[in-house]
């Protein structure tokens, strides 16, 4: 989910909202904000003449509201069309999430979202009624994992989220947390050898972001809804080195949390072929899709 979109969780603590809200005045004004996105018309910068970089987008929403939009086929022809290998794929409720499973199980990763409606994200740290709703649909659906949830500091600790991260390991399913520094570190704390993918990559700089790689072997970061990481001339150094340091815990992702910016996970994938383009094809395919296959394809929905 999108800063803009973080910034209604009530959950949030105080100084978190306060981050989010300095690095989404950044990111806007770099350009990245939903209707600021590359246009295809821009071209695109294939792996190899005629052969486009494949691409695995590791943050895909598929809610009610993008279903009435873009229905299952023509949600499934966007994906196809931007030339993806695999799609991780959550909505609120987890309706759509199925309706796209069946229309495109060859793309579609499963995760289970603990949210009923949008407004649960705001609420459903404190709802004991969410844990039933993540039971039923366990009994009913296979996932790979569960996420995307937003769960900030001290509230990793609450009976709702302790025990989401319980259902979680029962079934060693991954957890994709929009979480500050401080959840990220209390979910590892409750369950030392989870997967975790940070979405986002926490909106942290890559200093932080270094920190907690090293602190934590099994997390990953997806990219979702950044930009400050590539320019007009490539990959900044400073993400550079980050990605050269850590070549196997990168993914690349578009955060379709609105139906209107399912539209944009064309021209997002044009963006993102330009500026792996910049990268030794040795670490481009790890961070455009081969991490992504490795961790989410390896675990078979259960």
């Amino acid at each position: 989910m999108a800063p803009a979109e973080t910034l209604r969780s009530q959950s949030m603590p105080v100084q978190a909202r306060r981050r989010c809200l300095q690095r989404l005045g950044g990111l806007l004004l770099a350009g990245a904000g939903p209707g600021l996105m590359p246009s295809a018309s821009q071209g695109a910068t294939p792996a190899t003449a005629g052969t486009p970089l494949p691409l695995f987008d590791a943050h895909i929403h598929y809610s009610h509201d993008a279903v009435e939009r873009v229905p299952p086929a023509q949600a499934a022809a966007l994906l196809r069309a931007a030339g993806l290998k695999g799609a991780l794929v959550s909505s609120s409720d987890d309706e759509g999430t199925q309706r796209l499973l069946a229309e495109a199980p060859d793309l579609v990763v499963p995760e289970l979202r603990p949210y009923r409606t949008r407004a649960d994200m705001n609420t459903w740290v404190r709802d004991p009624a969410i844990v039933r709703y993540l039971e039923d649909r366990m009994a009913r659906w296979r996932y790979v994992g569960i996420g995307e949830f937003h769960l900030f500091g001290a509230d990793a600790e609450l009976p709702v989220p302790r025990r989401m991260v319980a259902l979680a390991r029962e079934r060693q399913y991954l957890l994709h947390a929009h979480s500050d520094v401080d959840a990220v570190n209390r979910l590892f704390a409750q369950w030392p050898d989870a997967s975790v993918l940070w979405a986002h990559s926490g909106f942290e700089q890559p200093a932080a972001i270094r920190e907690q790689l090293m602190r934590h072997p099994r997390l990953w970061c997806d990219l979702a809804y950044r930009n400050e990481h590539a320019g007009i001339h490539g990959v900044e150094p400073a993400w550079r080195e980050l990605f050269a340091e850590f070549p196997d815990r990168f993914m690349v992702g578009t955060d379709t949390f609105t139906p209107e910016r399912w539209h944009y996970i064309g021209p997002h994938a044009t963006s993102a072929r330009r500026w792996l383009a910049s990268l030794p094809p040795g670490l481009a395919e790890p961070i455009a899709w081969r991490n992504a296959q490795s961790l989410l394809r390896a675990r078979p929905p259960r």
